[in-house]
């Protein structure tokens, strides 16, 4: 579905369409249709957000990651324990082919079949989450891809994702080309950041 549709007039219209986890508000404004949504799930109640750029699209120029959020489930990411409480928020085509365990952490689905995070009181303690995405730099990937814009956050965010490149450097002095289980969990991490390992 798309963040934004044209409409052939300027007048505010909303309109409300509610799913199990989140309430998508279409507004029209100035000729264009936005998305506003707001979440209620396990971790989140009542929290608004506007989806103000197109779906995967006008990303800031330093952040080009090589994988969809789509393709980062398929792969398998995070022991398939993410947004499994909360997919409404997102197309459906995401889930269709993720490696999901709603009812735990399955490492077994990563993609290199290894754990490479950290516990979520880690990211806590260590100051790295933000009250916009409790659940992590995955779930502002996420939002960020559907076309949510938030300055401030999306430069730390990015900033964050920069510094992960010091992996992809390691990874090359440290295995040989064409050997993609080599350092395997510092792949996995890579894959969690949205970085293709298995190209390296």
């Amino acid at each position: 579905m798309a963040a934004w549709l044209f409409a052939p007039y300027a007048a505010w219209v909303a309109f409300t369409s509610a799913l199990n986890g989140a309430i998508f508000v279409l507004k029209c404004q100035g000729g264009w249709m936005r998305r506003v949504v707001i979440v209620n799930d396990k971790m989140q109640q009542g929290y608004r957000y506007e989806r103000s750029a197109p779906v995967g699209r006008d990303f800031d120029p330093q952040f080009r990651p090589d994988l969809t959020p789509e393709q980062m489930l398929e792969l398998g990411v995070f022991c398939g324990k993410y947004l499994t409480d909360c997919q409404d928020e997102y197309p459906a085509s995401w889930f269709a082919r993720a490696k999901l365990s709603p009812s735990g952490r399955d490492c077994s689905l990563n993609y290199f079949g290894v754990d490479a995070s950290q516990p979520l009181s880690e990211w806590r303690r260590k100051g790295w989450m933000h009250a916009d995405d409790p659940r992590g730099w995955f779930q502002w990937y996420c939002r960020y891809y559907m076309g949510r814009r938030l300055p401030d956050e999306d430069a730390r965010q990015i900033g964050r994702w920069k510094a992960m490149k010091r992996h992809v450097s390691q990874i090359r002095r440290h295995c040989e080309p064409g050997d993609p289980m080599c350092r395997p969990r510092q792949r996995q991490a890579l894959l969690h950041w949205a970085y293709d390992s298995r190209r390296i």
